[in-house]
């Protein structure tokens, strides 16, 4: 079945999780590209002053204030879609939290709600987008993890959400196909991204946490999830070191384990005391308005892997391009490196001859 998307200037899009980070700056960037936007989060402070900002800059948006673990919330969203555009084309699951700290010291209220927001708010989310999408066609993307393949310790609540996350979106994936219901079902997962991911999730380590390099813009992800909403993709890693994990972990598991233990606790942690663990949004909206999170090493702009990934043709025409550049430049080194041998050896002659 041949899956055909529209443009995104003539798509009504829904974002979870608008309000910061991730989804924020898909936000502004769709309604830079004049898509119609329907935002959701919990913030309903936040999302009005988003969606002021959009409509006074010309764009098009409406905001419904919802917690993607409860149904009734998410439907609400799909309802203010029909309300204000007559429907939607495209649905990005992207609302999502973190605990840090060991499993063991974790309680199970929070593993519980981690869990309503990160995976039932995904259930919730892409049953609601099939409902309305079925016939119509469009795209559902979401919002997993590179640690939807590998896990982490530290944030082992986490990763046990995105890897049900992945399970869910593929077989999702497979029935619809089965089914022959046109809509592409994407898994998009980023490495570690510079957003307030830390400043939101609740924290049971001694100290603030922060994010294990290598760490890449929310742009790079934004950019990823607009072309899949263009275009039919069955999953994307956004950021090479987020592969480079995955692969690591699926061909040497246990040398990935051990790697893991010698280094992800301490790249985990910073050297600022930790605040008080109540201070997150696991239960509550919290945290900065913001795209990004303050990150105080070096942070990606872009990803060649990413951007390789998105346009196979053109990385493998400069690919062929580099290939042939390489050729050019061997076989001209090789020829004045024979005309300075051959040089060599007729003066070498000529002066044999001459004694």
């Amino acid at each position: 079945m041949k899956l055909k998307l529209r443009p995104l200037d003539t798509q009504v899009m829904v974002i979870t999780g608008a309000t910061s980070g991730i989804g924020l700056v898909t936000a502004r960037i769709a309604a830079a590209k004049r898509a119609r936007l329907v935002l959701a989060s919990r913030n309903e402070g936040a999302l009005r002053f988003l969606t002021d900002e959009i409509n006074a800059a010309g764009g098009e948006a409406v905001h419904a204030v919802a917690d993607v673990g409860n149904e009734d919330d998410v439907r609400g969203i799909a309802a203010t879609a029909r309300q204000r555009f007559g429907g939607f084309d495209t649905w990005v699951n992207n609302a999502g939290v973190s605990i840090y700290g060991n499993l063991t010291d974790v309680s199970l209220a929070d593993h519980r709600r981690l869990f309503e927001t990160n995976y039932w708010g995904v259930v919730h989310g892409s049953l609601v987008a099939v409902e309305h999408l079925r016939l119509r066609g469009g795209a559902l993307i979401n919002i997993g993890s590179a640690l939807s393949d590998r896990a982490i310790p530290v944030q082992g609540a986490y990763c046990a959400s995105k890897h049900a996350v992945k399970g869910f979106t593929d077989a999702l994936r497979m029935e619809l196909e089965h089914q022959e219901i046109p809509i592409s079902v994407t898994l998009i997962k980023p490495a570690a991204i510079d957003t307030p991911y830390r400043d939101h999730a609740k924290n049971y380590l001694p100290v603030e946490p922060q994010n294990p390099p290598p760490v890449y813009a929310p742009e790079v992800v934004a950019e990823a999830i607009l072309h899949c909403a263009e275009n039919p993709e069955r999953d994307l890693f956004v950021g090479g070191g987020g592969k480079g994990i995955s692969v690591a972990g699926h061909y040497a598991p246990e040398i990935t384990d051990k790697v893991m233990e010698w280094t992800m606790f301490n790249l985990q942690e910073s050297d600022k005391p930790a605040r008080n663990p109540q201070h997150s949004a696991l239960y509550q909206p919290s945290g900065p308005y913001a795209e990004r999170g303050g990150y105080d090493g070096h942070v990606a702009e872009s990803s060649w892997y990413t951007k390789a990934s998105l346009h196979p043709l053109i990385a493998g025409g400069l690919l062929l391009a580099g290939a042939g550049l390489a050729y050019v430049a061997f076989r001209e080194g090789l020829l004045r490196e024979r005309r300075r041998n051959g040089r060599y050896d007729r003066n070498q002659h000529l002066a044999q001859r001459t004694t």
